[in-house]
């Protein structure tokens, strides 16, 4: 299906407005005039009429045996003056004294509408199809001195001459309208021809898929991009970009050095020259910068600058150390249990069976103790997962992690999915692991209950504890006393979950050593104050 250009529709809408618009007041105008010239044709047919029956030769001459031989003459020189179509003076009983055709002189007057003028004596215009056809007429009664009505003038001018005279205005009406359309019409061309031009020959399908193709790209993109124009004021500025550079509001109608500050991107604009992989510091971060301008007819009307984080290829590298480091600890594991294979090897190669096997019951005896609590007293499978898999980080890190006997735990409500409970046990059970770090006796400890209203979580180390003053910190968002990139998030994320399930979290010292994390979540959700 082909599509229809800009300048077509453009032209065609503004032409169709132009016409419906010059039609409405051409006829609106015609309609005016028509009524207009009707009214006045009637209003001068109407004073006729009464000159001529108030005129005293007019009323001696109904005295005569013979009045038409005065009243003929006297009727046809007034309507050639006045330019009617007739005079027609006739008596009371309607017999014609004037005519412009004298061959009905004496016979009666048609039309039908005497009545008023010759029994009421009354003034008025009315329209009838008299002798002559279709006229306008004015009707007045002619009253002698006694007070009689004694005949009556009809001053008549024709419908179709009032037409032409109606037609010959609308002619001129029309005339002006025509020309108005030929400059409307011309402004219209013009303007569908500029319109054109600013958009560089576009129609507007294709800028709405520029555009959408653009906000695809500029989004996808991982890299800040910012562009200006010649006067410094930022045009557009994607999602990385404002990541990068902090910043939350749109950003256009600013300029660049509010943004971005110790840019160079004024230097470009003055040199037109680009600029290539330059580094420098940007809100604490390392950032390198490309700069290139936007040249239009040889001319630098913007430039735009892309930059990416360094900080992410550092923190590439980070994890990848955190990869090493857990490889390690990985190979500390094997070499600890190849260390007790030996040392069982050693045991039986020498016969001392009895510490052979008192080693195999003390390994065993521990881990069966360790499952048991956590296959059988703990009957939901995520919480199972979590702390097996803990199980598994605190014996990589030298940590006991010991998961209280006492604890008993049935599958938790549907209100409290997987990602809650990952959230919450998951970040409490790491940071305790790392708040024991610098012990030489490492030690967490887990317990569950959900006996009661509530269900019961209690994580337990043995490290330095929590200060005082950094006590009502915890739950900040960004908070944190690790000097790390993109910590602070995990204490804040699990207050925020349980504050959701409508729950409790509690912080304590030990007397001796160590903080204490509670978790108190109702097993029913609380609505409006009620369970």
């Amino acid at each position: 299906m082909k599509l229809v250009s800009l300048q077509t529709k453009i032209l065609g809408l503004i032409i169709a407005l132009i016409l419906l618009v010059t039609i409405l007041i051409t006829g609106i105008i015609a309609y005016l005039e028509s009524e207009e010239t009707t009214e006045n044709i009637g209003k001068r047919a109407l004073h006729v009429a009464t000159t001529v029956s108030l005129m005293p030769s007019i009323k001696n001459a109904f005295k005569l045996d013979d009045p038409e031989v005065v009243i003929q003459p006297i009727a046809e020189r007034i309507r050639k003056k006045v330019g009617a179509e007739f005079i027609v003076v006739g008596n009371a009983k309607g017999i014609r004294y004037s005519h412009p055709d004298e061959r009905k002189l004496g016979k009666h007057m048609v039309g039908g509408d005497n009545t008023r003028a010759l029994v009421y004596g009354k003034y008025y215009t009315s329209q009838a199809v008299g002798s002559l056809g279709p006229s306008l007429r004015g009707k007045a009664p002619i009253i002698n001195e006694q007070g009689t009505i004694i005949g009556l003038v009809s001053v008549g001018f024709m419908v179709e001459d009032i037409k032409i005279i109606v037609f010959k205005k609308l002619l001129k009406i029309s005339s002006i309208s025509l020309i108005v359309m030929a400059f409307g019409i011309l402004g219209s061309v013009l303007l569908a021809r500029n319109i054109r031009k600013d958009t560089l020959g576009l129609e507007p399908y294709e800028i709405a898929s520029l555009f959408r193709d653009r906000n695809a790209i500029l989004l996808s993109i991982k890299e800040g991009i910012i562009a200006i124009d010649r006067n410094g004021y930022i045009t557009m500025m994607n999602h990385s970009a404002k990541n990068i550079l902090g910043y939350t509001d749109d950003g256009r109608i600013k300029k660049v050095e509010d943004i971005f500050p110790n840019t160079k991107m004024y230097e470009v604009l003055k040199t037109g020259i680009s600029g290539k992989d330059e580094e420098m510091s940007l809100h604490d971060r390392a950032v390198i910068v490309n700069r290139t301008p936007i040249m239009e007819n040889n001319e630098v009307v913007g430039v735009v600058a892309s930059f990416r984080d360094k900080t992410e290829v550092n923190e590439m590298l980070n994890a990848l150390s955190e990869v090493r480091r857990y490889s390690e600890d990985l190979r500390a594991q094997t070499h600890e249990f190849t260390n007790k294979l030996y040392v069982l090897s050693g045991l039986l190669q020498l016969e001392h069976y009895d510490e052979a096997i008192e080693l195999i019951q003390k390994e065993s005896a521990f881990h069966l103790n360790q499952n048991k609590v956590v296959l059988e007293q703990i009957k939901d499978k995520t919480v199972q997962a979590i702390l097996l898999g803990k199980i598994s980080k605190a014996s990589e890190k030298k940590v006991d992690f010991i998961i209280d006997e006492n604890t008993s735990l049935d599958v938790v409500p549907n209100q409290i999915d997987m990602t809650k409970l990952i959230t919450i046990l998951g970040n409490l059970l790491d940071n305790a692991m790392e708040a024991v770090e610098g012990n030489q006796v490492k030690q967490v400890t887990f317990f569950a209950t959900d006996i009661g209203e509530d269900i019961i979580f209690d994580i337990t180390d043995n490290g330095t504890g929590i200060e005082e003053e950094i006590m009502s910190q915890l739950f900040k968002t960004g908070f944190s006393t690790k000097q790390a990139f993109d910590r602070g998030y995990g204490l804040a994320s699990v207050k925020d979950i349980v504050d959701e399930l409508h729950g409790i979290i509690e912080v304590y010292n030990k007397s001796d050593c160590g903080a204490v994390f509670s978790i108190f979540i109702p097993k029913k959700l609380k609505n409006s104050g009620e369970e």
